[in-house]
């Protein structure tokens, strides 16, 4: 496989971190470009009053947006040089879908994530982003597990 573009997701967790490093090493072995990237959840809802009137999004959503840019800047301030780095914010009302759309349309070889192992009832109520982009991503994916999972 010629790795040209790998796309590292964060969600702007500690535990997000996971793969930064062993993604740069990567990167620098290949000569990828790498683009870290967060989605900030959109729920569009109906306007009150408006049943019938299209979908707005989250009130506050270029807010969200804003702070995003600035904690994945903070993530992204001791990336070794030596790598290109781009860093992007979207938003999506799926945050896995919007993962793979991004891979898909901006030509990503590889999808590297972290997974927080959540079981239980956390799971269920939370789900599983990294398990939704394994399941329906063309592009392959690399996960990162925390030790003993």
């Amino acid at each position: 496989m010629n790795l040209k573009h790998i796309l590292l997701t964060t969600d702007l967790s500690t535990e997000a971190l996971r793969p930064f490093e062993p993604v740069m090493a990567l990167a620098q072995t290949t000569g990828a470009k790498v683009t870290v990237l967060h989605v900030v959840q959109d729920l569009p809802m109906a306007a009150t009053g408006a049943p019938f009137a299209p979908p707005i999004s989250t009130p506050n959503l270029g807010q969200e947006i804003e702070r995003a840019k600035q904690a994945l800047a903070e993530q992204c301030s001791d990336l070794p040089a030596g790598v290109e780095v781009v860093q992007e914010v979207i938003s999506h009302e799926n945050p896995a879908r919007g993962v793979v759309e991004y891979a898909v349309k901006h030509g990503a070889d590889l999808i590297a994530l972290s997974t927080h192992g959540r079981t239980g009832l956390r799971r269920f109520a939370l789900g599983s982003i990294a398990e939704t982009v394994l399941r329906h991503s063309p592009v392959p994916v690399l996960s990162f597990h925390r030790p003993g999972e």
